[in-house]
């Protein structure tokens, strides 16, 4: 037989009560790691709906844009309309702008297509007896200005921004699309680092 004194009971009333603090214990526990749960995800989906309310990164004051035709310097005239379409997508899409009319346009954007070269070379097999196919690989360069109309700063310009796009052989368009979405990556990198 144990005494008062020697350690915990077995068995008796004052067992419910040593193990009734571990259970609130446990339950207070779980509740503040759900509170904290919940107020971390509140706070991640406040900071997402205000990284995007802005316009992608640019000051809350941008929101529109007019897109120019850029000036075709190249042989091969289906390249302005190309351009042209991809911007528009980005500038709607990744920064979050609407076209306006380039007179309520809080940006322009404008430039040239001055340099497109294909079929160069990128790799074929040196054994001619075997059958794999040779990949080529063409060149894009674009002249870009970005200005805000208000001030007339130039918010990004780059001359000569080139990228390669490399293809199977008859698959120029796809080498072309690459290469433009490259272009259109460094666009918007550039533009939001202004800010």
């Amino acid at each position: 037989m144990k005494r008062s004194g020697d350690g915990p009971e077995m068995d008796g009333p004052n067992v419910q009560r040593r193990e009734l603090p571990a259970v609130w214990s446990r339950r207070r526990w779980l509740g503040q790691v759900m509170q904290v749960s919940v107020a971390t995800a509140a706070a991640g989906v406040l900071a997402a709906c205000y990284r995007f309310s802005g316009g992608g990164g640019l000051p809350r004051h941008l929101k529109t844009v007019a897109i120019q035709p850029f000036d075709n310097q190249t042989a091969a005239p289906e390249l302005q309309r190309e351009v042209f379409e991809q911007l528009r997508n980005v500038m709607r899409d990744r920064l979050n702008l609407r076209e306006a009319p380039e007179s309520r346009a809080d940006l322009v954007v404008r430039g040239a297509i001055t340099k497109y070269e294909v079929d160069l070379p990128a790799g074929a097999s040196a054994d001619p007896r075997q059958t794999t196919s040779t990949r080529r690989r063409l060149q894009l360069t674009l002249d870009i200005e970005i200005v805000e109309s208000a001030s007339g700063r130039n918010l990004f310009k780059k001359g000569s921004m080139s990228r390669e796009g490399q293809y199977a052989e008859g698959g120029e368009r796809n080498g072309r699309r690459n290469a433009l979405e490259s272009l259109m990556n460094d666009i918007v990198e550039g533009v939001q680092s202004q800010w």
